[in-house]
């Protein structure tokens, strides 16, 4: 080092790199918070802090979502078509610049640096060591800090020592300049050392503070020296390191010597291990294509973000939304463009102005992609909650025309009714793709409406008599016209097993192509799916052979082992049966198999067109009958939607099979307009109006007769009311129907309401009607539940289950069950005392059920409800005993399917009664009780796996897996490993690792959460203490 001393070229600071969050990477200073100078800063430190996040390990970047208000302001009536929907990434861009690699694969370590060599980074430590070793540089440095830190120049100029956590950090300011020019040292501004040394060697500072006490003990406080306000050094540094500067006594100025000495000569030895040690560590690897992406969503989301904080609501070119969720539909559906239909719909003024919309087109059309578009506008840009409102059944429909379907129809209705009275601000918008008088519907929803006959798919209509095919033509006289004879050569037996030709329809199109074929009932699904497969070729064995065994061995393992006999035998050959007496889980894999072209043909109910996304080239529609009812046009047209999907074939065919003797109504069926729907909220009249009344009295929505009729005039059943009251008017059966909940205990008059005019009388709830609007209790069932609830508080056996499950067996399946009087009996004549114990207290003998399966005859009257109720209570005990549905479903000669539902329906009602008895203090017993039962029931398993089946994604036999390798409980799910579940769970991908993982942390972030807002409800204090009430009402 020359004499004039090497000129300190860059600063070395070790900061604490904390992670910024979404909201400090987005929040912009306000120009009050930004003081001279800063703009600079700030900008340096940005740079500066993109170099300084080198690290040899990318972390996780949290991203928080923004908080939604409480009451959803947009409501998505629809009823989905296709199961798999995108869901929105949040990515934040890597912390390494595009600038730092030199390639796409790996990192140069250490740069342009050779560590050791002369002008390497250590070389500078090293002289800067040496020179400042000299008594005459150490005493002028320290000198200089003093006239600069002290000076008029000391506005620009910083010079600190901080301390945060175990990093430390010393900085010179780049901007200094001094008015004295010193001659021997001049401090410039150029980038840090710290700042262009590879990522793998900054990691040496995180455990600096660890490896190094002399470097912790020596480290200060940061303070600012501004020109607001001069300090000296003396009030700069710590008060240690000011007795340092004021000794003057040889002795402690040596000692202080050899500990500056010591600690240089700890850092540089330091640096050396680091670097030593981290030029073996492997280095991660990172793409330029991908952070050049992320880069990009980087600066749109911060672009998002600021539109957001203004008052638009566009925030980016695609339909208002970001062009990231273009993306993610080109990634995940390979939807790149949007049809012009769904443009057009989207753009249209009562979009733009969140007025209701009710958009109606035939199926396949993709109406599914503009709700999903319209529900992302109001999270996305408006930030608002989306109501999706589903149907009721196992199988998704999308029918807005399901609000004249029962119950179900009853209860979506009274939801839109509430929210059309509630809120003026909740956009509505109702899809589907068949209405007719859609005219009643647009006047109940107050809603614009928007059409098309668009269909990506030409679907060509087929009517099939005997050997001949006609094509379903409108122009032509009679409907349709010859097309073509069948081709298929048929022996004797084939023609008497497949009288409909079946056989020579669907192998005109499988394997190549897939087809479903549509039968009036499910026994009739299984039986020809068997006929097919015994006269296909052999060559249809071959036809991705593998992957049917895998199919095959699937079903045996979601089913503990076992395999329905029908589907052993066709699905070699591509073909298998879907109805309800599948569970859930057996259909779930038919139809990905289905989907992936791994099965070929379906033979199916009709309750799959209702809106399963599982399309065919071909569909046959077995018969014009489903059960014995003859088919409806809305259900023809939903079969025949499933041929010719957009995507996936390039045309769509339907063959109607009927006889002559049906021809005549099929001719009517295929010319005939779709049925018209109507409002059953008075036809249901339990599940219908009366409920309606208790809820909007409970949630005090409207209390008194004037208020309650004016909401029924805008329900769907008010429009309609001069097409579907001929006998009463609106008002009287408003009337009638308020007296009713009177007299049966839900509601009562107000006895401080002294109006003289009926209509003006008040109602409120009582116990009893809260307790049935709390528990969802279908009305009808209401006063039985309670008499045997309070029956069983007289008596209640708790040496088993049996009675509990009783309380809890759904009525409305108990009323349509035929038991099997011989399984019955056998079942009975193997109870145990204390379970004979419970038949006794229900009335029910062995007696009885022994002469019912003999035939005799049977004199003495007993409740047959209560009798068919206990059956398929037998049913469910066995269940929670055995937990395999497959043995149960023998024992019982019952569908395993409807095991499944069985049991999903009593767990639903358990809950149900859980919140019954939570109302009324008499019941306060079953609270504990039901609360363990309605889990056993809701999972089915043994105790020990039901904290596993509460994480999405975990079904029985995987929460067996999981218990078995040592992952017991939620907590050990929340900080499981993904990669090391793969490796211990045996069929484990690793999306469903990662999801698993997830899912366990949201669940016990939930229950943190639950138990925070516990403690600190009992820390806080009531509103009603003595001192705050008296001060209130006083002030």
């Amino acid at each position: 080092m020359n004499e004039g001393g090497s000129r300190i070229r860059r600063r070395v600071a070790v900061r604490k790199r904390n992670r910024p969050s979404l909201e400090s990477i987005f929040a912009s200073p306000t120009a009050a918070d930004l003081q001279p100078g800063d703009e600079e800063d700030d900008e340096e430190e940005m740079m500066a802090g993109s170099r300084r996040k080198k690290t040899a390990e990318v972390q996780p970047v949290e991203v928080q979502t923004p908080q939604l208000s409480n009451s959803p302001r947009c409501l998505i009536v629809h009823f989905w078509s296709d199961d798999v929907n995108p869901g929105l990434l949040a990515c934040m861009p890597t912390e390494r610049t595009l600038g730092d690699q030199n390639n796409d694969s790996e990192e140069d370590m250490f740069g342009d640096y050779d560590s050791f060599a002369e002008n390497s980074f250590l070389a500078h430590v090293d002289d800067l060591e040496q020179y400042m070793q000299l008594p005459e540089h150490r005493k002028h440095a320290s000198d200089l800090a003093t006239d600069d830190l002290c000076s008029e120049s000391d506005k620009h100029n910083k010079l600190s020592v901080t301390t945060i956590d175990n990093f430390t950090e010393l900085k010179m300011d780049e901007h200094t300049t001094n008015e004295s020019r010193q001659e021997d040292v001049c401090i410039e501004p150029e980038p840090d050392l710290l700042y262009d040394i590879p990522s793998s060697q900054v990691l040496y500072f995180e455990n600096l503070h660890n490896s190094s006490n002399d470097l912790g003990d020596q480290s200060t406080k940061e303070r600012d020296c501004n020109s607001s306000s001069h300090k000296t050094v003396n009030e700069e540094l710590p008060q240690n390191s000011i007795e340092q500067h004021q000794q003057t006594d040889d002795s402690s100025s040596k000692v202080r010597t050899s500990s500056e000495e010591n600690r240089r000569k700890s850092l540089k030895e330091h640096l050396k291990s680091a670097m030593t040690g981290n030029a073996k560590a492997q280095t991660p690897i990172f793409s330029k294509t991908k952070q050049l992406k992320e880069t990009l969503l980087s600066e749109e989301i911060n672009v998002a973000k600021k539109t957001i904080e203004s008052s638009s609501d566009d925030l980016g070119p695609f339909y208002s939304l970001p062009s990231k969720v273009r993306d993610l539909y080109v990634q995940f559906k390979g939807i790149g463009k949007l049809y012009e239909w769904q443009h057009t719909c989207l753009t249209l003024n009562s979009v733009q102005e969140r007025k209701n919309l009710i958009y109606s087109l035939p199926t396949s059309g993709g109406k599914t992609l503009v709700a999903e578009i319209l529900m992302l506008q109001e999270l996305l840009c408006r930030r608002r909650d989306v109501l999706m409102i589903l149907p009721y059944v196992a199988i998704v429909q999308e029918k807005l025309h399901m609000i004249g379907e029962g119950s179900r129809g009853a209860i979506l209705e009274m939801t839109l009714a509430k929210v059309l009275y509630t809120s003026k601000t909740t956009q509505i918008i109702g899809m589907s793709a068949t209405l007719n008088n859609v005219e009643d519907l647009q006047e109940f929803l107050q809603a614009e409406y928007y059409t098309s006959q668009f269909r990506p798919v030409e679907l060509k209509e087929y009517l099939k008599i005997n050997d001949a095919i006609y094509e379903v033509d409108s122009k032509a006289e009679n409907g349709m016209t010859f097309s073509r004879l069948l081709n298929y050569k048929y022996s004797d037996t084939l023609k008497k097993m497949d009288p409909d030709h079946l056989v020579a329809l669907v192998t005109e199109v499988i394997p190549s192509y897939s087809c479903l074929v549509f039968c009036p009932t499910k026994k009739n699904c299984e039986n020809v799916a068997e006929m097919i497969c015994k006269f296909l070729s052999k060559e249809y064995l071959k036809h991705r052979e593998e992957e049917k065994h895998e199919v095959i061995k699937n079903l045996k393992n979601v089913s503990s082992g076992n395999l329905c006999p029908v589907l052993k035998r066709t699905i070699p050959f591509g073909v298998a049966y879907h109805h309800s007496g599948l569970t859930s889980d057996e259909r779930k894999l038919l139809e990905e198999a289905y989907s992936t072209g791994v099965l070929c043909l379906f033979t199916c109910t009709s309750t799959l067109a209702a809106g399963v996304n599982l399309p065919a080239r071909r569909v046959i529609l077995r018969a014009p009958y489903v059960a014995k009812e003859f088919l409806k046009r809305n259900q023809y047209k939903q079969m025949i939607g499933r041929a010719g999907r957009a995507g996936i074939d390039s045309f769509g065919e339907s063959i109607l099979i009927l006889q002559e003797k049906d021809k005549q109504q099929v001719l009517e069926l295929i010319s005939r307009p779709l049925e018209n729907c109507y409002s059953h909220l008075v036809q249901e009249f339990t599940k219908g109006i009366q409920t309606l009344f208790l809820s909007l009295i409970g949630l005090k929505i409207a209390t008194n007769l004037d208020d309650i009729y004016h909401f029924m005039n805008g329900t769907f059943f008010g429009v309609q009311q001069k097409i579907l009251l001929k006998e009463k008017s609106l008002w009287e059966i408003t009337v009638e129907s308020l007296r009713y909940l009177t007299e049966k205990g839900l509601l009562q008059k107000d006895t401080t309401d002294k109006s003289e005019e009926e209509f003006q009388h008040s109602f409120h709830i009582t116990k009893l009607g809260r307790a049935s609007f709390k528990g969802t209790i279908d009305l009808a069932y209401c006063d039985v539940l309670y008499r045997d609830l309070k029956k069983g508080l007289e008596g209640l056996v708790l040496e088993s289950l049996l009675h509990l499950i009783y309380l809890t067996t759904p009525y409305d399946m108990a009323s349509q069950c035929d038991p099997d009087w011989m399984i019955y009996f056998r079942q009975f004549s193997q109870l145990s005392p204390a379970e004979q114990n419970v038949a006794a207290l229900l009335g029910v003998s062995e007696n009885f059920i022994g002469k019912k399966a003999s035939g005799q005859a049977i004199k003495k009257k007993v409740d047959k409800d209560t009798v068919n109720r206990l059956y398929l209570s037998f049913v469910l005990y066995a269940l929670l005993k055995e937990t395999n549905i497959w043995s149960v479903s023998e024992k019982f000669n019952m569908p395993r399917g409807y095991i499944q539902s069985l049991l999903t329906g009593a767990a639903t009602f358990s809950s149900c009664v859980l919140h019954f008895c939570e109302e009324l203090e008499e019941f306060w017993v079953y609270k504990a009780l039901l609360v363990e039962l309605t889990k056993k029931l809701t999972y089915c398993v043994k105790a020990e796996l039901i904290p596993l089946m509460e994480v999405t994604g975990v079904l029985e036999g995987r929460a067996k897996q999981l218990y078995n390798a040592g992952y017991k409980s939620l907590t050990h799910l929340a900080n499981a490993n993904p990669e090391v579940l793969i490796r211990t769970i045996d069929h484990l991908s690793r999306r469903q690792a990662k999801q698993i993982v997830s899912s366990a942390k949201m669940l016990l972030h939930e229950k943190a959460e639950a138990l925070q807002e516990e403690v600190e409800e009992l820390l806080r204090l009531p509103s009603d203490f003595p001192g705050i009430a008296s001060s209130t009402e006083k002030a």
